[in-house]
């Protein structure tokens, strides 16, 4: 307990709650607090309401979550997932029943995260506890502090996320933790993507968590086909099983298992260049690094890296970000020396030490990181990106995208699959689909990873293209042909020969191209190709802004002039509507009021129940400036690495007294003092007799 916090601030059950968070994460809750986490099966309203209060519950739920992924398994995620929707949902209280539990989990993962820093623990434990009456002032003023918006009590809101990742590929949250995340932040739909294979178990623990939280899940294994100089990606989705349980069996089917031995060939060979790329990093780059920014960053250790990666599929991300935060230690245990060196040094050295602490406050070390790790800085290093045809390249990594959807489609009749468009232009995006003869249903017409990158100018004219083709206009997909084949012609390259070719044959085969997607449309998917990693890239999440509350949409507009959220360039067209739900009628009553509504339309909706719902028109998805799609998460605009000479002061607002954290009981007895003073002065100016005079208050508070 920290002794610095003022003994009329905070409650007893503050401290309770903070006692059993940290217990927790020490480890100690095996004997201590194990009898609290009885059967997750158990309701809240039941035994259990009896043995614990509820934010102590949810307080135990959250932390055995978010511990479970370094210590365990996927049955103590999804049971302790499982709990926390009982205790935040089934116990929720107020109008605002879902936004409260939203709030409710963010506060807990905040008090969770905080460990070491009490007082700030202190504070987010007097806050669950004020949110969790659910007043709807306190649970907005949270949903402002933590900028989530305002989802619909109804649940109908069109938000979604078409590519995230987990831990299972270059993610950083488990399948569970993930899930979570996305119902905290309002998403309704959800597509993970795997790389080249996916195992049972963790599509079990995907599709068990989504389901316990009502989102749409879908699982996309993304495969790399030949295509000319490189490689596409094409994200496969099997669809049309009846449960989590139809889709486990088919992947058990021995066919299946066949390809998903062959991806997972694949993975280990696209894994194979990182442990050279570090070893390159410790030989050259990272004695260039500390030569240039004047540290000394010791040699990245291989098994460290391995066991940071975890579950997941080593990458030049995940190598790129365990440099990152090696780095970061670095540097901030030289700004420590360096402060400590600041009062005796000379004015130059001291004018030396702000320089450099200064600068390598701002600079961008993912930047800096991700140009070491370059293929152009390492040209005797293999990258996967590049076709090879070693003998060692694996059977999948051989095969055009036609050969492999037609090696896919055999597997199962429902599928859908999504060519994503990075690296890939409009010549290219029509090729591919003409190849594939109408196998490619879909296109991730719009990647946050790549807009955050400024990678997204092709999209216009493959948006165009996209258009075109489902109009089914064969004049305005010569003149779109046309178009780009002219353009080929005027860029001179020699290489686009061959591709300028196959665009005329294309031409002259329009009829055959427009029947691949008659009567089914090609259409669009937007993703953030989110991993949580990178804070300078939007999160995970997107919503149409049309079909959120009118307080949400306000705010949208107030964080988009802020820079915390950006409306991106695509618009879909969404259309309410409600539906009218008759109700059983057993009274008389009700037989005389439906007789009524069926002589008198006015009266014909009377007694009925309704749920409000939006129609989402998909064809329609184009970019337009503006455009209609928020997103949910945010992006760091600044680079900060948090190295000051001085370090910065609390906040204001944690170092003055603030009412809002005084103790309860305190609060409660200032509250009828202010009431009990005028209402004494009241009887004691106004009677002559003296028991009302000056007995008056107490009687009447009585």
């Amino acid at each position: 307990m920290d002794n610095n916090v003022s003994r009329f601030l905070f409650d007893k059950r503050d401290h309770e709650l903070i006692r059993i968070v940290n217990d927790v994460q020490r480890g100690k809750s095996s004997v201590k607090y194990a009898r609290r986490f009885y059967s997750p099966y158990f309701h809240p309203h039941g035994i259990k309401e009896m043995t614990e209060t509820r934010g102590l519950r949810i307080a135990f739920a959250v932390v055995h979550l978010l511990s479970s992924l370094e210590v365990g398994g996927m049955e103590d995620r999804i049971n302790a997932l499982r709990s926390l929707r009982n205790e935040v949902l089934d116990t929720a209280e107020g109008p605002m029943p879902k936004n409260t539990a939203r709030v409710l989990l963010q506060i807990m993962k905040d008090l969770v995260r905080a460990h070491g820093d009490y007082r700030k623990q202190l504070e987010l434990a007097h806050d669950f506890r004020t949110t969790a009456p659910g007043k709807p002032r306190v649970v907005r003023r949270q949903l402002k502090r933590y900028h989530l918006l305002e989802m619909p009590e109804e649940w109908n809101q069109i938000a979604f996320d078409d590519h995230v990742h987990d831990v299972n590929t270059k993610g950083r949250k488990s399948s569970t933790h993930l899930v979570m995340d996305a119902w905290i932040k309002g998403i309704r739909r959800l597509r993970v993507i795997h790389y080249n294979h996916i195992e049972p178990r963790f599509a079990a623990e995907l599709l068990e968590a989504a389901k316990i939280l009502d989102i749409d899940v879908r699982i996309g294994i993304e495969f790399f086909a030949r295509f000319r100089d490189k490689y596409v990606q094409l994200i496969w989705v099997p669809r049309g099983f009846a449960d989590a349980q139809a889709f486990l069996c088919f992947l058990a089917e021995p066919a299946v298992m066949k390809v998903m031995e062959a991806g997972r060939q694949v993975s280990l060979y696209q894994q194979q260049y990182v442990p050279a790329l570090l070893r390159k990093f410790n030989q050259s780059h990272r004695l260039e690094l500390n030569q240039t920014y004047g540290i000394e960053l010791p040699p990245i250790n291989e098994p460290d890296f391995l066991a940071y990666v975890g579950m997941g599929q080593k990458s030049r991300l995940h190598l790129a970000k365990f440099i990152h935060d090696q780095m970061l230690k670095v540097l901030q245990a030289q700004t420590e020396r360096l402060r400590a060196e600041y009062p005796s040094a000379s004015p130059e050295r001291c004018s030396d030490i702000t320089r450099w602490i200064e600068s390598m406050n701002t600079l961008d070390l993912e930047a800096v990181i991700d140009r070491y790790l370059e293929p152009e800085k390492n040209p005797e290093i293999r990258y996967p990106e590049t076709p090879d045809d070693g003998p060692d390249v694996p059977e999948l990594l051989r095969l055009t995208p036609f050969e492999l959807l037609v090696r896919l489609t055999q597997l199962y009749s429902g599928y859908r699959v999504t060519l994503n468009l990075t690296h890939l232009k409009a010549e290219d995006v029509l090729e591919l689909l003409y190849d594939c003869q109408g196998m490619i249903t879909r296109l991730e017409i719009f990647n946050l990873k790549d807009h955050a990158a400024g990678k997204t100018a092709h999209i216009a004219e493959i948006s165009r293209l996209q258009e075109a083709i489902n109009k089914g206009s064969a004049i305005r997909l010569k003149q779109i042909i046309r178009q780009i084949i002219e353009r080929l012609k005027q860029s001179g390259a020699a290489t686009n020969t061959q591709q300028i070719d196959k665009l005329i044959t294309i031409l002259y085969d329009i009829d055959m191209f427009k029947s691949y997607y008659s009567g089914k449309p090609l259409k669009a998917r937007i993703g953030s190709d989110s991993t949580g990693r990178s804070p300078k890239v939007h999160g995970m999440g997107l919503v149409i802004r049309e079909t959120l509350p009118k307080r949400a949409q306000r705010q949208i507009m107030q964080d988009c002039r802020t820079d915390i959220r950006e409306t991106i360039p695509i618009r879909i067209n969404a259309y309410k509507y409600t539906v009218y739900i008759p109700k059983e009628t057993g009274r008389p009553f009700e037989k005389v009021l439906d007789r009524l509504a069926a002589v008198l339309p006015v009266l014909s909706r009377l007694g009925l129940a309704h749920r409000e719902g939006w129609q989402v028109q998909a064809a329609s998805t184009r970019m337009a400036h503006p455009g209609n799609i928020v997103t949910l998460g945010g992006a760091q605009k600044e680079t900060v690495n948090g190295l000051y000479l001085n370090p910065p002061e609390l906040p204001e607002s944690r170092r003055l007294f603030r009412w809002s954290y005084l103790n309860s009981h305190l609060k409660n007895a200032l509250k009828v003092l202010l009431g009990f003073i005028p209402a004494f002065l009241t009887f004691a100016l106004t009677k002559d007799w003296w028991v009302l005079a000056y007995g008056g208050a107490f009687i009447w508070f009585g």
